[in-house]
């Protein structure tokens, strides 16, 4: 090779490497994503969606509207609510797009790096998994209104929220970061969809508690006694504080909007319905609406930090299908009602009371002989408001057998460790292991593993008992803790004659030993 050749081939080597890594600092910035909506035409149920993206690394950007809500498991068909999309480059030039799938778009952007993509979203389901639009106000979860770039997904987001001047308050657990122009910020996609938004006339009210900052919105605040409210909600953080000994936030956000049915839980905030008002006809109505808060609020370690790993990262196109939603759904409401126990809000007596309406709910329908906790949660994706005739027949429901599997687990726990060890130890090693070291969910055998090395004992019987339809040994389990289940045949006509109707309430064992009174009082303070 001549010495010209040399050198000109030295030029082309030092002219890709330039390229190559040009290319490669292009792919590895940040996105810019600068999203905004407006309320134009709210009346009729519309937003205006404008995203703003700068940066692109590549010359076909796939946008993605996901089909489902973390925490919600249906599929939605969120995309059909899309009208009007639209493309343009920073010369207010179209740019060319078509539909791929269902819920892909994608954009030949080809040498433009920046974009503003426009469409309209009909928001006309009241529910917490959607969005809601209407004249008065506007409920909104974010994956529901707002695309993100493929496998873009720990992006930071800003979203500006143009409301009209008639509403006066947004209630939300997202960072706020101009209040001039009401704009928030989150650390990545999964955070921001996971923060919903109502923005209205709510009455909103802040306060703090064990150095954390909160705010409650509330729609319809009638009867709303505000002092007393305020408190409660403390003392159900302050009792969970005491069991997690963690606080995975420095905000948190209490959304109770209008009458309607359901909750879910978020990272940084709750959104619930409330029946309209806060007057509670009984003691018993407002339990349970306080057990509905504290449900909510303890899927914030439950579920979202403490989770199975098939639970994140999220594949938003799709099921996320996972064996152990009876420990991430059933646990967390035995500990709604062991945290009100431990908040002074619920008598022991009251939590037997609730668990032994869950242990008759399923215990006397036949679909405890043919769905296992298992396989209740994997099918959930099936079974969602699963109204077909023979439901009751042939399935079950992990809000009712797990939170029995979360009382025996603990029970046993107890007894085998003379009460120093409990249910509790097992959810602050996976949320300390697996949530704060790791990073990651557990899986079903690192759950087993954890609660049987802080049991000292194994514990294939309540394996057993979540992985098949056989009966659970109740009078043992609640012995450990000075209790017993009256097991006595209804005085009803059988549905089955493959099973009978039982009484299935728990009391108090007489005469218990000093450990059974011991464990019964750590567990119900009585």
């Amino acid at each position: 090779m001549t010495k010209a050749l040399k050198l000109c081939y030295c030029v082309l080597l030092l002219h890709s490497f330039f390229l190559v890594n040009a290319a490669n600092k292009i792919n590895n910035e940040e996105i810019k994503m600068d999203f905004s909506i407006s309320f134009e035409d709210s009346k009729s149920h519309y937003v205006e969606v404008t995203l703003n993206f700068d940066n692109l690394p590549s010359k076909t950007t796939n946008l993605v509207l996901p089909v489902w809500t973390p925490g919600y498991y249906l599929i939605l068909n969120t995309p059909r609510y899309i009208v009007d999309f639209d493309v343009k480059d920073e010369k207010n030039q179209k740019v060319k797009w078509k539909k791929s799938t269902k819920n892909h778009w994608t954009i030949e952007n080809g040498s433009t790096s920046k974009i503003t993509v426009k469409y309209r979203v009909f928001a006309n389901k009241k529910s917490v998994a959607e969005s809601y639009v209407d004249s008065e106000k506007a409920f909104l979860m974010p994956n529901t209104i707002f695309m993100h770039i493929e496998n873009k997904i720990d992006n930071p987001v800003t979203v500006t929220l143009n409301k009209p001047a008639k509403w006066s308050k947004i209630s939300t657990g997202l960072k706020c970061i101009d209040e001039t122009k009401n704009s928030f910020y989150a650390k990545d996609i999964d955070v921001f969809y996971d923060s919903p938004i109502y923005i209205g006339n709510q009455k909103t009210i802040e306060f703090e508690n064990e150095g954390k900052k909160y705010s409650l919105g509330v729609a319809t605040p009638q009867g709303l006694q505000e002092d007393k409210f305020v408190s409660d909600l403390k003392k159900i953080m302050t009792a969970t504080t005491s069991i997690m000994k963690k606080i995975p936030y420095e905000n948190y956000s209490y959304i109770m909007m209008e009458a309607g049915g359901g909750g879910l839980e978020h990272w940084n905030s709750q959104a619930i319905f409330t029946k309209g008002s806060f007057d509670s006809s009984s003691r018993k109505d407002y339990l349970d609406f306080m057990n509905f808060v504290t449900h909510e609020y303890f899927h914030l370690y439950n579920v979202k930090a403490i989770r199975p790993i098939e639970l994140g990262p999220f594949d938003y196109n799709k099921e996320n299908y996972t064996t152990m939603l009876w420990f991430s759904e059933g646990f967390t409401v035995y500990y709604e009602y062991i945290i009100m126990v431990k908040a002074g809000l619920m008598e022991g007596k009251d939590a037997l009371q609730y668990l032994s309406g869950s242990i008759k709910k399923y215990e006397n329908e036949e679909g405890c002989r043919h769905m296992s906790l298992a396989q209740s949660s994997f099918d959930i994706w099936s079974n969602f408001f699963n109204n077909e005739s023979n439901a009751k027949q042939t399935t079950i429901s992990y809000y009712d057998k797990g939170p029995t599997i979360g009382l025996v687990l603990d029970l046993e726990i107890r007894n085998n460790t003379a009460n120093k060890k409990s249910l509790d130890d097992v959810m602050r090693f996976l949320y300390n292991e697996y949530y704060e070291k790791k990073g990651r969910g557990f899986t079903e055998e690192e759950f087993w593993s954890v609660s049987e090395q802080i049991a000292g004992k194994s514990l294939d019987e309540i394996k057993n008992y979540v992985n098949t339809v056989a009966e659970i040994d109740y009078q043992k389990y609640l012995r450990y803790g000075g209790l017993q289940i009256d097991l006595t045949p209804l005085k009803t006509e059988a549905k089955s004659d493959k099973f009978t109707e039982k009484n299935y309430t728990i009391s108090e064992l007489p005469k218990p030993t000093k450990l059974q009174l011991e464990i019964r009082k750590s567990i119900f303070n009585f």
